[in-house]
This record gives C-alpha cells, sequence and structure tokens, in this order.
C-alpha cells in the first residue's frame, strides 16, 4: 500500500501531460490551416517553464507557439497557428509518432540553417517577418520588424515611390491614363505633356560625333562607300560622322506618321493639327511582312553648307537663313521651302532623298572654306511607294493609295530619287564629312 501511494504523483504526472497533449492535438486538428501574424515588435528572452503540469505564460505561448518540453504540459489556450510549421506557416507540423517537429518538413527545416531540425525550442520571432530567413535588423536601440531594407519594402508595396520621380516616367503615366480617360482630363493630361517635354524642346538640336572606331560610324561609313555608284568617280573618304540629336517634340511627330496608337490620334487632334493623318504602318501592316515599322529606310539628302558646321572642333549652328544643312539639323525639313533653288522636281512639291551617296554628292555645296563636304543621312517612312519612271512635275502629294513616290533609275532618271511629301516623314539622323571627291 505504502508502495502504491510512493508511486501517485508520477502516476498524476503522466496522467496530466497525456491529457494535455491530447487536448492540444484535437485544438490542432479543428484549427483552420492560416499562417500565425508576424509579431510587429521584437519578442522577449525566452523564459524556462515551470516543472509543474501549468500552462505556459501568455507571452511564452506566443513567442514558441505549440512547443513542448518534458518537464511542462502544452499550453491549452495556445492559437490556431500551433500546429502550423513555423517557417512557412501554411502546412501543418510534421508528427512522428512520439513528438511533434516545428517544420512541416525536411525543405523547411533546410531553410533556416540557425534552427536544427525536430528541435523543441526553435523560436521564428527574431527572424526577419518577411523572410523568415534571416534575423531582425537590430540598430542598438531597437530590434525592427525586418532584417533589410529590400525585405521592409517587400512588405510594403505601397511604399515603393521613387525618391526622384523623372519626366520620363510621369510621361508613361499620363500616357497611360489618356486611354480612358474624359476628354477634358485628357486634355489636362496632354498640357502636361506639354510642359514636361517644354525644357528639352527648349535646349533644341545638337550634334555629337562619333568615335571613329565604334559600330555606328563603320555602318555609316560602310552604306556611303556601296551606294556610291558613280562610274569614274572614286568614293572619298568619310572623315566625319555626326549624330543628329533632335529635340522630343520632332521624333515624336515622326513616331506618330509612322506608327501610332489609335486612340491617341483620337485624343491628341483636339490640341494639334495630326487629325488628317493616318499611321503608315497602320495601313501597310510592313512589320508583318518582316520589314521595318512604316517601311522605314535611310536615305542621303545633300545641301548647301554655308557655315564650317562638321569640321574639326566646329559643332554650333549658325544664325545664316541661306545656311540649308543648319536650317535641316535644326528644324528637319520643310517642304514650304521647296523650289527656292531650282524652282520645279521632277515629281513635284516634295522633299528629294536617295539610296545613292553620288547622287546626293551632286547637291552637296560649301559656300565656305572647308576642305570636307556635308552629307545627311536620313530615317524616312517610305510607307508604300509607287514606282515612276517618268517625270510628273505637278505632284503635291503621292499618288492615291501610295505614300511615297519611288523615282527608278531608267526613263528621265540615272539614278534612284524617293520623294516624299510630307513634313514628318522624314527627320535628319547623321550628319557625314567628307572629302572632296
Amino acid at each position: 500500500m505504502s508502495s502504491m501511494a510512493s508511486h501517485l504523483p508520477t502516476a498524476l504526472t503522466a496522467l496530466s501531460f497525456l491529457s494535455s497533449v491530447a487536448s492540444g492535438l484535437q485544438k490542432a486538428q479543428a484549427a483552420p490551416a492560416q499562417p500565425a501574424p508576424p509579431p510587429s515588435v521584437a519578442p522577449p528572452a525566452p523564459q524556462s517553464s515551470s516543472s509543474t503540469g501549468t500552462s505556459s505564460s501568455t507571452s511564452q505561448a506566443s513567442q514558441n507557439p505549440g512547443t513542448t518540453t518534458s518537464s511542462t504540459g502544452s499550453t491549452g489556450s495556445s492559437s490556431s497557428s500551433s500546429s502550423l510549421c513555423i517557417q512557412c506557416h501554411a502546412k501543418p507540423r510534421y508528427n512522428d509518432g512520439t513528438k511533434t517537429h516545428p517544420y512541416c518538413g525536411k525543405s523547411c527545416a533546410s531553410k533556416n540553417s540557425s534552427v536544427k531540425t525536430g528541435s523543441g525550442n526553435a523560436n521564428s520571432g527574431n527572424n526577419c517577418t518577411f523572410c523568415h530567413n534571416r534575423p531582425k535588423y537590430n540598430d542598438g536601440t531597437r530590434t525592427h520588424d525586418y532584417c533589410s531594407k529590400a525585405c521592409a519594402r517587400n512588405a510594403n508595396p505601397q511604399r515603393k515611390q521613387s525618391s526622384a520621380s523623372t519626366a520620363t516616367g510621369q510621361i508613361s503615366m499620363k500616357r497611360v491614363a489618356l486611354r480612358d480617360a474624359p476628354i477634358h482630363h485628357t486634355i489636362r493630361a496632354i498640357t502636361v505633356l506639354w510642359h514636361t517635354r517644354h525644357d528639352a524642346e527648349s535646349k533644341g538640336a545638337m550634334i555629337l560625333e562619333v568615335p571613329a572606331g565604334h559600330s555606328t560610324f563603320k555602318s555609316v561609313a560602310e552604306q556611303f562607300k556601296a551606294s556610291w555608284r558613280h562610274v569614274g568617280s572614286t568614293c572619298p573618304t568619310v572623315r566625319r560622322i555626326y549624330k543628329i540629336m533632335m529635340p522630343p517634340g520632332k521624333l515624336a511627330s515622326y513616331e506618330a506618321y509612322k506608327y501610332v496608337t489609335p486612340w491617341f490620334y483620337a485624343r491628341i487632334w483636339v490640341l494639334r493639327d495630326w487629325d488628317n493623318r493616318t499611321a503608315v504602318e497602320g495601313k501597310g501592316q510592313f512589320v508583318a511582312q518582316g520589314r521595318s515599322a512604316g517601311n522605314e529606310n535611310r536615305r542621303w539628302h545633300g545641301t548647301r553648307r554655308v557655315c564650317n558646321l562638321g569640321d574639326k572642333g566646329h559643332t554650333q549652328f549658325c544664325s545664316q537663313s541661306s545656311c540649308s544643312l543648319c536650317s535641316i539639323i535644326r528644324n528637319s525639313f520643310d517642304i514650304t521651302l521647296w523650289g527656292k533653288k531650282t524652282g520645279w522636281g521632277r515629281f513635284g512639291k516634295g522633299i528629294y532623298t536617295s539610296s545613292t551617296s553620288s547622287k546626293s554628292n551632286d547637291y552637296s555645296h560649301n559656300d565656305c572654306k572647308s576642305n570636307l563636304k556635308a552629307i545627311l543621312l536620313n530615317k524616312v517612312v517610305v510607307g508604300k511607294g509607287c514606282k515612276m519612271l517618268q517625270d510628273s512635275t505637278s505632284l503635291t502629294s503621292a499618288p492615291t493609295g501610295f505614300d511615297s513616290v519611288l523615282a527608278e533609275k531608267g526613263g528621265s532618271l540615272n539614278y534612284d530619287e524617293l520623294v516624299v511629301y510630307n513634313n514628318d516623314a522624314i527627320r535628319p539622323s547623321f550628319l557625314v564629312m567628307y572629302d572632296e571627291p
């Protein structure tokens, strides 16, 4: 009898332990599989559990949800997340029949190298509340919720605001807003676009010299040489090439003529006289045929140079109205100036270019002292070209159904010509300086 009494405390302790384990398992099965919310502040240091079968303190249960030790019973008031993996917070913890591990499997256990698999005293509260892998950052005065600024930004995407919002970003946002906005909102957005672009527009065009070893230099120089077709004439050496930087507004109207989104035109016409244009690419579908958008090509144009623009050290435009070179680079081509030099054109009132550099050289003239001549390589939206062999001097636009005139060699011409009838169909792209032939 005395022997049985001596074992009574041990039996009661064992029964209390088994009862608490059963209660914890029932609550774990009934609880929904939701991840526990991460603590917003650093948890307190873990406290030693009681040697009796009583419940743990509330702070200890929050710090170590669902873990048990051999000297304490499982708390009966633990949250529903006590049965979830402390790494992924999504899957239930693995039970091998004798104990419940803090992880759902080996993969989650291996993600946290600071916690040993199967450890009963694991504490994920000290890890970053976003990645759950690295410890929270402590600046010496407090422990933050995250391990780094990167995790803090990823956890709060609404705070991802650029400290320096660029004009390009503003333009992109406004363009998207134009799509479905009421017309008065559209007008306001376009006004913002205009003011945003004003700074770049006020700086005007400029030229930047291309290094001789650059691939762009080689590409332009090779095109110049390959298209020099005059019999009995040796192709001169290209000495300098300048990239022409046009103002954004000039490039925008060129791109719009070539390849524009219809809704943008429908909105923009209220402020600009673009309502009579249609995108060349939209009509011809050249990209689907394996060609460039709008059937864009590079063509040569020779003109008069009064100043020394393009010579060594000369990159500033002159103010002389008779210098066609500076005028074209600064403002692009202007069809209203057609005929001032010759008074006529074989294919009417248009802007003339050629794929033959030696032909455009015939129109390049220096009214200044220089050892070099200048020629322009231009981007031209050819679109659907109408092939012609004989003169048609009365044209003021391309024939119906066409975007340009392709005057071919033969007939009245010894070398080809390309004629466009819209200022926005062409933009100067490179200034090429070469020796006198």
